[in-house]
């Protein structure tokens, strides 16, 4: 199939491109049109903060986007909210914006809805806008047209800065910057690995016109799913680094076909059917292991699962047709360079990783327990990893929506950014709301603690339903926040609500606490489908158990040290500075889980392509610490290369000024370099000359069950004898004259069988 498919793609490299770029400007103009929309609104199915939620949007009908606020501010030595001027001003102002498209009703602080919207010291305040779109409809000229119809306000010496969805909306920074910089240093890499311009630049292209049309068709896909800005961010991300790195291992296996004589054009359909499908292989398991995601049973998984998963699709697409066109149309220009006269006089022996893998070899045991104990010191404030809510406090100095949060909460106490939705509806609403029942819930709910004030109770049109708006004492990101929802659910509310009364507490700091309870019940579930489905995939690969369940034991290592960086800087501070933070920030509860299952993902390009060339030279010669030595020594340059540009574009991401892209860049970068260095290049190697022949057992009746997936090879190699071997239920393989490690090493054990290589006889 996939020969099939390079062929034809082979002969016909004009139209292939020209669909491929015709893909591109239809994806551009369609967003052009329509727009892109992101979204930050979190539901939760189920969740005691979303019935909330829902009871308000039926019994307390109102604005699609709640009310939003419009921070007023004036100097400590300037005139305050309350004179005639500013009051004049203020009001002129809330008739301009109320005149703006999408506005429904503007509240002043002069109006008795407004009452307690301005603060004790008099110099802050603020405006509560209604509109008639949602929160992911709400765009930047919005609310830039009713920060302009603010102008009276603003002449009179009045700052107004907009808060909530209208703040998000303009500080949506665009991450065109990191990809930049990740391409300039891609290209760097590119360059010294393939040593020429047109090689280097390949693998670029490739990358950039995936980034294009994946997050176009993100942008389009926001119109029907609730997607968070960083979706599309972590899209770019994974796609730009796997776009750049798939073409890299297929550029690397055309340039060895013609270096062996072969014909562009044949090489490019053996490139196809070769790397090819070792990409198909390794993008459809990011794929898996990002579906196992859904089990989390949160729509903001599924949305954040879906972005980097349409990226990575796309890459492979380009990979198993663009490739071959492009392959076609530069043939020779992508030859290697002749080798020098001192390149062919040099010594032979190893070099680089062949070094290193002999040392390794050599001394399996010393160099198992160093990588232990450093990817262990890496890993060990993982164990006091705990999810939290990141609130606009903790988001750039300067930004509208910090800005904004830093005023409110000077003036009226942190809570008031993080309010709660209290709602109550009676068992038996004949009689409607009894003002003793409503007396009642209004005084114990002023009475808990934490409770920084309770507002005026809200009745329903109907009359069977309550409403409070209650302010918590601290922040939306401090963990005494979640304390209070669980304290009102608790203690509070069925103490004071009435026998059979349905209560339920909503908001946002309600909905982050359910958020995060809910993913971590359903961790476990999500990590144990992920590592089945690495298992699995990795079984059918190499027909080995044992290096299936060892690939995945050395994956969760990686992510381990991962999630020990991710604590130490973000959680406990260690060096936040250093990345634009103000100092620690708690770690939503989907960053780590997101985080494995894309490094999962990720993992599996490096396993398959070292674990090939290991099996491969096993298969050769059964000499297992020789192909150990040769499988490392022959894929650790290009392995190291294809990390190094992954770690670049995550590094480049930790420019943004959102802390969640930060936090998955500094993350995803982590994980990748020690698993391309320490992790494949140290531990796995060492495991594996301990095992011995034991990675390769496989009991008869799986190898019966199991289907022959021969992953890099292209359908040549059983032709040209380099992968043939005796077939499974033969005796002992004979040993290689010369093999005297090999013939040392135990034989299999009666009742198993050694792995057979597709297209053996």
């Amino acid at each position: 199939m996939f020969t099939a498919v390079g062929r034809w793609c082979a002969r016909r490299p004009k139209r292939v491109l020209a669909a491929w770029l015709l893909l591109l400007a239809a994806a551009l103009a369609a967003v052009g049109v329509l727009g892109s929309v992101t979204n930050e609104a979190v539901s939760i199915p189920g969740s005691d903060s979303q019935a909330a939620r829902d009871l308000g949007d039926t019994a307390f009908p109102g604005s699609a986007s709640g009310r939003q606020p419009l921070v007023l501010h004036t100097a400590a030595d300037g005139p305050l909210l309350t004179s005639p001027a500013s009051t004049e001003a203020v009001r002129k102002a809330a008739t301009a914006i109320a005149g703006v498209d999408h506005v429904v009703a503007v509240t002043t602080p002069y109006d008795p809805a407004g009452a307690k919207s301005i603060g004790a010291d008099g110099h802050t305040g603020y405006l509560s806008v209604e509109l008639d779109v949602t929160g992911r409809e709400i765009t930047p000229d919005i609310t830039d047209r009713i920060t302009a119809a603010a102008a009276p306000a603003t002449a009179a010496g009045i700052e107004v800065t907009p808060g909530g969805f209208l703040a998000a909306a303009v500080d949506k920074g665009s991450t065109g910057h990191s990809e930049a910089i990740g391409l300039a240093a891609a290209f760097v890499v590119l360059a010294l690995t393939f040593g020429g311009l047109v090689a280097a630049g390949l693998p670029l292209l490739a990358g950039g016109l995936g980034l294009g049309i994946s997050l176009s068709v993100l942008g389009l896909v926001g119109h029907l799913v609730d997607m968070p800005s960083s979706g599309e961010t972590i899209a770019a991300m994974i796609g730009l680094g796997v776009g750049i790195d798939y073409t890299l291992f297929g550029l690397t296996r055309f340039r060895e076909l013609l270096a062996a004589g072969v014909d562009h054009e044949e090489a490019a359909v053996r490139t196809t059917a070769g790397s090819g499908k070792a990409v198909a292989f390794a993008g459809s398991a990011v794929v898996a292991a990002l579906a196992g995601l859904a089990l989390g049973g949160i729509p903001l998984l599924y949305a954040l699962a879906l972005a980097p998963g349409i990226a990575v699709l796309v890459a492979v697409g380009i990979n198993l047709t663009l490739l071959p066109a492009v392959l076609v149309l530069l043939g020779p220009r992508l030859a290697a360079r002749p080798r020098r006269k001192a390149e062919r006089e040099r010594p032979a022996g190893p070099r680089g990783w062949g070094r290193v893998a002999e040392v390794v070899a050599a001394r399996p045991w010393r160099c198992l327990v160093a990588a232990t104990v450093l990817v262990g010191a890496l890993a060990l404030p993982a164990a006091q990893l705990t999810f939290g809510q990141l609130d606009a406090g903790s988001n750039a100095t300067g930004s509208a929506s910090r800005t904004a949060y830093d005023r409110l909460a000077a003036a009226f106490g942190p809570g008031i950014n993080g309010t709660l939705q209290v709602t109550d509806t009676l068992a038996a609403p004949a009689g409607g709301v009894t003002d003793d029942r409503v007396t009642a819930v209004t005084k114990a709910l002023q009475a808990t603690p934490g409770v920084a004030a309770a507002g005026q109770p809200q009745l329903s049109a109907d009359g069977h339903s309550v409403r409070w708006q209650v302010t918590p004492s601290t922040a939306p990101s401090d963990p005494a926040t979640a304390d209070l929802v669980d304290r009102l659910r608790s203690g509070t509310l069925p103490a004071a609500a009435g026998p059979g009364d349905t209560t339920h507490v909503g908001g946002t700091p309600a909905a982050q606490a359910d958020l995060n309870d809910r993913l971590a019940h359903r961790m476990p579930l999500v990590v144990g489908f992920v590592l089945a489905i690495a298992g699995i995939l990795l079984l059918l690969a190499f027909r080995a158990p044992v290096v299936a369940v060892k690939a995945a034991v050395m994956n969760l290592v990686s992510v381990g040290a991962a999630y020990g960086v991710l604590t130490a800087v973000f959680q406990q501070g260690h060096g936040a500075g250093l990345l634009g933070l103000d100092g620690p920030v708690p770690i939503p509860g989907y960053v780590p889980l997101l985080m494995f299952a894309v490094l999962f993902g990720l993992s599996m390009d490096y396993e398959v392509f070292l674990l090939t060339a290991v099996r491969t030279a096993y298969l050769r010669h059964r000499d297992n610490r020789r192909a150990v030595v040769e499988g490392l020594g022959g894929t650790g340059r290009i392995i190291s290369s294809a990390a190094l540009i992954m770690v670049s574009v995550f590094l480049s991401y930790l420019l943004s000024d959102d802390p969640v892209v930060k936090m998955f860049g500094m993350g995803l970068a982590t994980a990748v370099a020690l698993d391309a260095t320490v992790v494949r290049g140290i531990l796995v190697p060492s495991t594996m000359v301990l095992l011995g022949r034991g990675n390769w057992w496989l009991p008869r009746r799986l190898d019966a069950l199991l289907p022959h997936i021969d992953i890099e090879g292209d359908g040549t190699e059983a032709a040209d004898g380099s992968a043939e071997e005796p077939p499974a239920d033969a005796a002992e393989p004979a040993v290689a004259a010369g093999q005297q490690a090999a013939a040392q090493e135990p034989i299999a054990a009666e009742g198993v069988a050694l792995p057979t290589a597709a297209g053996a006889p």
